[in-house]
C-alpha cells in the first residue's frame, strides 16, 4: 500500500475502530474517543483525502479503501477489532467486513446502509461532482453539512454545524470526488451484512434525509442491535449525544 493512514489511537484493551462519513475527519469522534477509551483502544482513521491523511490515487473505490485499512489494522497488530462507520465510514466497515470475515470482531452501521445507491441518489452524486468542479470544495460544504441536522438542531446546534463545516473543509477536492463517485459506484452488500458472523449493530436517525429510515428498517432482521433516534436526522452523534454513547456502550458490552 503507498499511503500513511493518519489516525488517533487512544486508551488499553479491546480494540474499536470509528470511521468517519464523508466530508468528515477523525475529529468527528472526540466525544467517543473521551467516552470509550478509559475502556477501550479506541482508533479513529482519517481516510485518504481527509483530515490529516494524504490523497495519493487518482481515484479511489470502497474495495481499495478496505484494502488500506486492512494494512493499516495489520501493521497495528489488532486482534478482532470492532469497526463502527458512519455513512461512507458504514460503507467501508462492510467492504471491510468482506474482506476480512472473522477477522473482525463485530460491526456497526451508523447512519449508513448496505444498500447500493438508486437511480435517484446516483444522480445526486454527480450533481453533486459538477457543484463541486463549479464552485469548489468549501461553497460546497456551506450548503452540504446544516441540511444533514434537522431543522430544528439547525437553531439549537449551530456551534456544532459549525464544528462540523471546519472538519469538513480539511477534505481535499480530489478525495472529495472520488469518494463521492465510490458511493455512486458501490455495490450492495446486504448478504455481507446478512452474513458476517460477528455482532453487527445499527443506528438510524428517523429523520434523516439521507439514508431513509424505510430503508434502514428493512436491514432490521440482519443485525443483533438496531436502534432509531427519533429527533435525529444524519447527524446522530451530535443530534442525541448521549443516547447514542449508551448505544454503543451496550453494544461494546455485548
Amino acid at each position: 500500500m503507498t499511503t500513511s493512514i493518519e489516525y488517533t489511537d487512544q486508551g488499553h484493551g479491546a480494540p474499536v475502530i470509528f470511521i468517519h462519513g464523508f466530508c468528515e475527519a477523525k475529529e468527528m469522534w472526540k466525544r467517543f474517543e473521551t467516552e470509550f477509551s478509559p475502556y477501550y483502544r479506541v482508533l479513529c482513521p482519517d481516510l485518504p483525502g481527509c483530515g490529516e491523511t494524504k490523497w495519493f490515487e487518482e481515484n479511489i473505490s470502497l474495495e481499495y479503501t478496505a484494502e488500506l485499512l486492512k494494512d493499516w489494522i495489520s501493521k497495528l497488530n489488532l486482534e478482532k477489532p470492532i469497526v463502527i462507520g458512519h455513512s461512507l465510514g458504514g460503507y467501508v466497515s462492510l467492504a471491510l467486513a468482506e474482506l476480512m470475515g472473522e477477522e473482525l470482531g463485530g460491526i456497526g452501521l451508523f447512519h449508513s446502509t448496505a444498500f447500493a445507491d438508486d437511480e435517484e441518489k446516483k444522480g445526486v452524486r454527480n450533481r453533486t461532482i459538477t457543484f463541486v468542479e463549479k464552485h469548489g470544495v468549501n461553497t460546497f460544504i456551506d450548503s452540504f453539512v446544516p441540511p444533514l441536522f434537522t431543522e430544528e438542531h439547525r437553531e439549537t446546534m449551530k456551534d456544532s454545524i459549525q464544528e462540523v463545516v471546519k472538519i469538513a473543509k480539511t477534505t481535499t477536492f480530489e478525495g472529495l470526488v472520488s469518494f463521492t463517485r465510490a458511493m455512486r459506484d458501490r455495490k450492495d452488500r446486504m448478504n455481507i451484512l446478512r452474513d458476517f458472523s460477528g455482532k453487527k449493530l445499527m443506528i438510524a436517525g428517523v429523520l434523516d434525509g439521507a439514508v431513509k429510515i424505510e430503508a434502514s428498517r428493512k436491514h432490521q432482521s440482519y443485525v443483533d442491535y438496531y436502534h432509531e433516534l427519533p429527533n435525529a436526522g444524519h447527524m446522530g452523534m451530535f443530534e442525541q449525544e448521549q443516547d447514542t454513547l449508551q448505544m454503543i456502550k451496550e453494544f461494546l458490552e455485548a
